[in-house]
């Protein structure tokens, strides 16, 4: 009983950090008289991902950053769909724009058919590249018209950061576990952005992630993480944080955001979210470590509450905790999340809340647990082992 009070205050004095920090965050825009002068090299890992790679290069295309100073390049994780066939007629189609297809299955040996390459995938594009800024996104994203002269000004501020992340968020949603995905995410995306501002905590997604070449290179890029298969974005903002103190940033603007569509099905969800959580206790920051802990021995505490009421119901008290609990959990979420929707123009999301805060409070003991025990997970037609 008393561990749960006091995972609780735990809970209660984390979450309104997370506001505060995203609150205080301030919004990015343009500078006045800012032109776009640096040349970028985009870097887009895909696998399996025909249909989508030909809308994520439009989208990037149809941006408002110059042309003639992009340079793309798709890496093909040895696909056996479309994926490179389309990158490459789309590179045909548009000859004021450098993009280049490189196929994995040329440089890696046959049985890394079986691997997830990612990591590699990344470190080999970056060798090709001829850009010193690097931009990172998934074959799968949407990116906003001006996301692209955001992300590369935002290097250019006063703080001078050496690698800047940004918000991701779905979109297209057709379920409920869709909508609760996407609610999810949104408040991910605060805890991103008030934990880098704030400096307790650096996260990042590798789907809107920039750093300079030489700073990857400065850290030995993914050397001593290769061998977790996910975790390509959370190690290196960590490496690069230890390496350059002060100097990462995230990217706070509503057309910064690059979006993409939630997982469709529990099967699905679940692969991604084991994935997602195999790196976690490899994380170097320890802070990240303990939060996602307490979260998760919190979410844990209000079940075990309720199979201890439903065992001894005669115990009153079980009540009285778990009411409590749900109250102050429900409060500090209605709090970032409704704050977050607001700010990205989704307080349609909203309705989805309290069947979005049940499953949250069930998907984190159980998926977090299960990446405990569960060695190896399916992704994209692999089958990847921890």
């Amino acid at each position: 009983m008393l561990l749960s009070l006091l995972l609780t205050m735990a809970y209660a004095g984390i979450m309104p950090r997370y506001f505060r920090g995203w609150r205080a965050l301030p919004e990015w825009r343009i500078p006045t008289g800012w032109e776009a002068t640096k040349k970028i090299s985009i870097l887009i890992p895909a696998r399996n991902e025909a249909g989508h790679i030909g809308d994520c290069l439009q989208s990037i295309l149809d941006g408002s950053y110059p042309q003639h100073l992009l340079e793309i390049i798709v890496i093909d994780d040895f696909s056996g769909d479309e994926t490179a066939s389309i990158a490459a007629q789309m590179a045909q189609q548009h000859a004021n724009t450098r993009i280049r297809l490189l196929r994995l299955s040329e440089i890696l040996p046959p049985d890394a058919v079986a691997r997830a390459n990612k990591k590699t995938a990344i470190e080999q594009a970056i060798a090709l590249a001829t850009s010193e800024l690097i931009v990172t996104t998934d074959a799968d994203c949407i990116a906003g018209k001006d996301w692209l002269r955001l992300l590369v000004s935002r290097f250019d501020a006063p703080d001078e950061p050496v690698l800047v992340t940004g918000p991701v968020l779905f979109h297209r949603e057709q379920n409920v576990l869709q909508y609760f995905q996407s609610l999810d995410f949104l408040g991910l995306m605060g805890i991103t952005g008030a934990g880098i501002h704030k400096g307790f905590q650096r996260m990042g997604n590798g789907a809107h992630l920039a750093y300079y070449r030489s700073v990857f290179q400065a850290v030995d890029g993914y050397e001593g993480n290769r061998q977790t298969a996910s975790g390509d974005d959370m190690f290196l903002i960590q490496k690069v944080a230890a390496r350059f103190p002060g100097r990462i940033a995230f990217l706070k603007n509503p057309d910064a955001a690059v979006q993409t569509e939630a997982k469709p099905d529990w099967h699905s969800f679940v692969e991604q979210r084991l994935r997602w959580g195999t790196k976690n206790a490899g994380l170097p920051e320890w802070p990240v470590r303990l939060i996602l802990l307490a979260v998760f021995l919190f979410c844990w505490s209000i079940w075990i509450n309720l199979i201890a009421f439903l065992l001894f119901s005669e115990t009153l008290e079980f009540v009285q905790i778990i009411v409590f609990q749900l109250i102050i959990k429900a409060i500090f979420d209605w709090i970032l999340l409704s704050e977050m929707c607001r700010y990205f123009n989704r307080t349609d999301l909203l309705r989805w809340f309290a069947p979005s805060f049940f499953l949250h409070t069930l998907y984190i003991p159980l998926v977090g647990t299960a990446s405990l025990f569960f060695k190896k997970y399916g992704w994209k037609g692999r089958e990847v082992r921890v």
